[in-house]
């Protein structure tokens, strides 16, 4: 099993972090800034934890003039490369929120992102100062650099994971599709993607605007259809519907149904919690060439309380002739994972085909 990811701050990282310090500043107090660092209860803090301790010690070690600190970090940033060094824009969120500080501490975090990532350190100052900061986004959208550009996205996403939430863009998107708008056609690849995940952390609370808003970009690019088709991966899975046609998917025409007949059918009716069940599936199509389909199948799993939950995985997602037809199988499995729990009660696996329930079968789930 691989180390928890707070373990690659070890004391020798700080030991040759505190040495590349004092290169620097020389007054710099290596040892006691180590061994401060490592007191008390390090060793149970979480790795966010971790980097905010690291942020807070460097702080007290360094000259207590917020400029001076800061000029020796940003001297020692381009030789501190990688996620690790995330404390360099952590210390700008400890040290650097005065108002005094402002254009200091944006300076900072430009510099800083292009060597780990400042889109966590960024959403204080958004907080703070929604729109002062997100002028200043505007700016960084239209940097040289690619690393500042993704920081203008990555920054203001309403849902970044591991980020602090931002509540005034779940509330109201429009400020952080204003950045998007100028980065969706980026040339970098690390840049769009930033777009494409901010659009779908938009559409988790405004579907409709999102819709709205790939129809209009649609057919700029290829490299903004990209955008938008991985921007409306949610939607896919648990909205399908809303954006069947803006993908052109197939559906039913007013003359035939795009499913003329469909099974779904597992090799036994009960499985052992620990085990996996088969199930094949048959679909036949109305006979029309250039059928663009996307099956899933669903199954509603019993929770604890009861309760039934569905998940949708995928099958199949192409173009075909719909006169061949379409069949396979897979397996569920029902090992227990950190993300979920099996109870036994009796379940569901149902086919979906562009959104719609077209088969479904019950089975047993039993302890093993």
């Amino acid at each position: 099993m691989p180390e928890p990811l707070k373990e690659i701050y070890t004391p020798t990282f700080l030991t040759e972090f505190a040495a590349q310090v004092a290169t620097v500043a020389p007054d710099f107090k290596q040892q006691q800034f180590v061994a401060q660092t490592l007191a008390d209860s390090w060793v149970d803090l979480t790795l966010k934890q971790r980097t905010r301790r690291i942020a807070t010690v460097l702080g007290e070690f360094l000259p207590q003039s917020y400029a001076e600190a800061i000029t020796i970090l940003e001297r020692l940033a381009p030789e501190c490369q990688g996620f690790a060094y995330l404390f360099f824009p952590d210390f700008v969120v400890v040290y650097g929120t005065q108002p005094q500080d402002w254009s200091r501490s944006m300076h900072a975090l430009e510099i800083f992102t292009q060597s780990s990532s400042a889109e966590f350190a960024i959403r204080t100052f958004i907080l703070q100062e929604p729109d002062r900061t997100m002028s200043q986004m505007q700016a960084w959208a239209q940097s040289s650099n690619a690393h500042v550009r993704r920081l203008a996205s990555e920054g203001c996403r309403p849902r970044l994971p591991w980020g602090e939430s931002l509540p005034i863009f779940k509330a109201d998107p429009q400020p952080v599709l204003a950045i998007l708008e100028q980065l969706k056609n980026d040339p970098e690849l690390y840049v769009r993607r930033s777009v494409a995940n901010n659009l779908n952390d938009i559409a988790k609370d405004h579907p409709a605007l999102v819709i709205q808003t790939a129809h209009r970009w649609q057919g700029a690019s290829p490299e903004v259809d990209w955008v938008i088709r991985h921007g409306c991966r949610t939607l896919l899975c648990k909205d399908f519907v809303s954006v069947r046609d803006l993908f052109g998917y197939a559906g039913d025409r007013q003359d035939q149904p795009l499913v003329v007949a469909a099974t779904i059918t597992t090799r036994s009716k009960e499985v052992a919690i620990g085990d996996r069940l088969a199930f094949e599936y048959r679909i036949r199509f109305r006979a029309e060439a250039g059928l663009l389909i996307r099956v899933e199948y669903a199954v509603d799993y019993v929770k604890a309380n009861g309760q039934q939950s569905r998940k949708l995985f995928k099958l199949v997602e192409k173009k075909i002739d719909g006169r061949q037809g379409l069949q396979g199988e897979r397996q569920i499995n029902f090992k227990d994972l950190t993300t979920r729990k099996h109870y036994p009660g009796l379940h569901q696996v149902a086919l979906i085909v562009n959104g719609q329930a077209v088969a479904k079968t019950e089975f047993e789930v039993r302890r093993g």
